[in-house]
């Protein structure tokens, strides 16, 4: 480890059944010699509280904190996250764990932070056994307070399904067809909350026995069933898992843009990369090794985007296991002929010399409004498409920025969004009057937002706003949305603009009415041909751009062009195609991190001179040459 650099280690993660081999009796020894060599060899740990798998004779003594699926089935103990979030047995053995946890090692000089459970949700995200739907009950008895207004919340008058009493209520279960989808909906949140509040019994616990350790959990970037805002404000540090495939040719963006989400999360603060892979992962139908310094290049690129620390799941690959074919950081077989080992210890040595970035903070003049109950009330079924994807619209915003060099951070809507020039809002399906009413002031104010279509349909409770479409942002927009005309799965229509620049839409095409917007392009295709596709509308001090259709990624960068022009937003630094450009900000200095996503040589054009900090030397200005997939930390005017 000290060869390597490692500085930090998680211990423990899945570790309950070899720290408490039968109820109520502890077994410390081994885990007490693995702290001590720690510290003794000056690495700090970051302990885990060992609850992510219980142990096999907490289930087989109790089969009721096993898991349940909306169909019935249950899911039995032989792999791991075999527990109901809602079960007392579960949370009541958890609990105990992490006190005799933290009473023998909240002094052990080798701890650095806590690690409460791993991956929460990541294969049971939701249950649907008897335990769950009476705490679903007490959930919405202390949401909606009476049985009058879940009713009214859920719309069960339609298909008969009124509530008459608590206890008719369950979960969304397994019906004929589908199920309320205001109760879906609710479930959703109550499935994220419930987990949330498996965490919070640790974190309690743990922050009692010691205050001024810091407490997290690994999120796994853009995972759908947890509400990461709200979990991230139970954290002092945000921490992510990250495992981009090397055959998608798109990993790079999705790893940048997990990054952007995981400092957004923490509201700016710096986070971790706590898991990723030296090499391969084991679950893919296919398991790509990462090309010749893919590793190196994408750590830097989480440090460029706001982490402050770089880790790998795991230090030493697996003998046994399900996941023995994961790689690690110590390969089966010897270092000496392993260029993986030869990695690791590089990549150590250079982010040893980072000491400077740390505590940097990025600057962002674009933000993406992203929030997971639209994500949620979007996916549900009976829409007009099933082929509207929330990722896939956010990506379709973020890849011609992300080309671009322009830093994107992520805002749950109703935040304060004064700081931004450019606000965007990917189908935004699902908006409280609140929020809608922060993105219009934004707008009067100065601001320029670029909203796509299917925005603003319903209520939090999903119910559709009447009056129009999009009712919150019909003023905004300055337009009326007549209708949705979703397009079949093979077809696609054609789009004009005034200067006679032509452009695709798929999925998605609208019957626009403008109503003081103006119209940037037009469909050419029947039965809209002529009418508004692409629309802008000064609103107040500000504009708002409308997207009537899915652009194809040219027009899509095009227009984004246009809305960054509009709003005074400038790249990070010009660069060659495939170089990311990034910076970060600390105690009145700047580092340039520049990124080559190339397999080729590239020249960076470099606007000032300064110092590498990944080798040391003096870069001037000019240009600066990288090598496939190379990496540079500029610190600007040294």
């Amino acid at each position: 480890m000290q060869e390597a650099g490692v500085n930090l280690v998680s211990v423990g993660i899945f570790s309950w059944s070899r720290l408490e081999p039968s109820e109520g009796n502890f077994e410390f020894g081994w885990l007490d010699r693995v702290l001590d060599l720690l510290h003794d060899g000056g690495v700090q740990a970051n302990l885990a509280t060992a609850t992510a798998s219980p142990p096999p004779w907490l289930a087989h003594r109790h089969p009721e904190m096993l898991p349940v699926l909306a169909d019935g089935v249950k899911l039995w103990h032989g792999a791991r996250q075999h527990y109901c979030p809602s079960s007392p047995v579960y949370r009541d053995a958890a609990k105990r764990l992490v006190t005799a946890m933290a009473e023998r090692y909240g002094k052990h000089p080798a701890l650095a932070m806590w690690h409460v459970g791993n991956e929460y949700g990541c294969h049971v995200p939701a249950c649907w056994c008897d335990v769950s739907a009476a705490a679903f009950r007490a959930w919405l008895r202390e949401r909606y307070g009476s049985l009058d207004e879940l009713n009214a919340g859920w719309g069960t008058d339609f298909w008969s399904q009124r509530y008459s009493s608590w206890e008719e209520i369950i979960p969304p279960r397994r019906t004929p067809t589908w199920p309320n989808p205001s109760q879906q909906l609710d479930f959703m949140r109550f499935s994220s909350d419930a987990l949330l509040e498996c965490y919070e019994i640790e974190h309690e616990v743990l922050k009692r026995a010691t205050p001024e350790v810091p407490v997290t959990t690994n999120f796994m970037s853009f995972f759908k069933p947890l509400d990461y805002w709200k979990w991230a404000e139970r954290e002092d540090v945000v921490s992510n898992d990250s495992y981009p495939d090397p055959s998608d040719a798109r990993s790079g963006m999705r790893a940048a843009m997990a990054g952007d989400l995981m400092r957004s999360l923490g509201r700016g603060r710096p986070w971790i990369l706590m898991e990723q892979t030296t090499n391969r992962v084991n679950w893919r139908e296919i398991n790509v090794a990462k090309a010749p310094g893919q590793m190196r290049l994408w750590s830097f690129q989480a440090v460029a985007r706001g982490a402050d620390g770089v880790m790998f799941f795991q230090w030493r690959q697996s003998r046994a296991g399900a996941e023995k074919h994961h790689s690690a950081m110590v390969p089966h077989g010897p270092v000496e002929s392993s260029t993986t080992w030869r990695d690791v210890v590089r990549l150590g040595s250079e982010l040893g010399r980072l000491d400077a970035v740390r505590g940097a903070q990025s600057r962002a003049m674009v933000a993406m409004l992203f929030d997971w109950e639209s994500w949620w009330a979007l996916e549900l079924p009976s829409k007009p498409s099933t082929r509207l994807r929330q990722l896939d619209q956010v990506e379709a915003y973020y890849q011609p920025l992300f080309e671009a060099n322009q830093l994107i951070d992520f805002a749950r809507p109703g935040d304060d969004l004064s700081s931004y020039r450019l606000v965007l809002a990917p189908n935004l399906y699902l908006v409280s009057d609140e929020a809608a009413a922060s993105l219009e002031a934004y707008v009067e104010g100065g601001g320029t937002a670029v909203m796509s279509f299917f925005s603003g349909i319903v209520d939090p409770a999903e119910h559709i706003r009447l009056g129009g479409y999009p009712q919150p942002f019909r003023k905004m927009l300055g337009l009326d949305v007549i209708d949705f005309l979703p397009l079949p799965a093979d077809h696609e229509v054609a789009l004009r603009f005034g200067d006679g620049a032509l452009g695709r839409g798929t999925i998605w095409s609208e019957d626009i009415v403008l109503a003081g917007a103006e119209s940037l392009a037009t469909f050419s295709d029947l039965p809209l041909g002529g009418r508004p596709a692409i629309t802008s509308h000064r609103f107040g001090e500000g504009t708002a751009f409308y997207l009537g259709t899915q652009p194809d990624p040219k027009t899509m960068a095009r227009l984004l062009e246009l809305a960054c022009s509009s709003a005074g937003v400038e790249p990070t630094a010009e660069a060659p195609a495939g170089v990311e450009a990034v910076r970060r900000w600390a105690r009145g200095k700047s580092f340039l991190f520049l990124l080559n996503h190339r397999d080729l040589w590239v020249d960076v054009p470099i606007a000032r001179a300064g110092t590498n900090l990944v080798d040391g030397s003096e870069v001037h200005a000019g240009l600066v040459r990288l090598g496939p997939r190379d990496v540079a930390v500029i610190g600007e005017g040294w």
